[in-house]
């Protein structure tokens, strides 16, 4: 008596390959791609000091929207604002200080 199952096609078959090829990569610690993200300085220097988005966009001067599209990198801080951000990162306790 025959089986109903029907064999698997060429792709399936292709496909089962190659994840299997893959799984067998990620056991062994080898990684098929890897992802760098590029963070705007300003996540980093808002994260580094602990503020909030509101709490450093008032820092700043800027709305809390401006201070999100710089972190999503929407847009680029102008000029005084480029500054500011940039003086927070070198001191920090400058951002303390003005939190008083």
């Amino acid at each position: 008596m025959r089986s109903s199952k029907k064999a698997p096609d060429r792709e399936v078959q292709a496909f089962h390959r190659d994840l299997l090829r893959s799984v067998k990569q990620m056991k062994a610690g080898k990684a098929a791609r890897k992802t760098r993200v590029k963070v705007p300085a300003v996540v980093s220097v808002r994260n580094s000091s602990g503020l909030s988005q509101a709490q450093f966009a008032a820092l700043l001067g800027v709305s809390v929207r401006t201070l999100q599209k710089w972190e999503q990198g929407a847009r680029e801080p102008s000029g005084a604002a480029r500054s500011l951000i940039r003086i927070a990162q070198r001191h920090p306790e400058v951002l303390a200080d003005a939190m008083r």
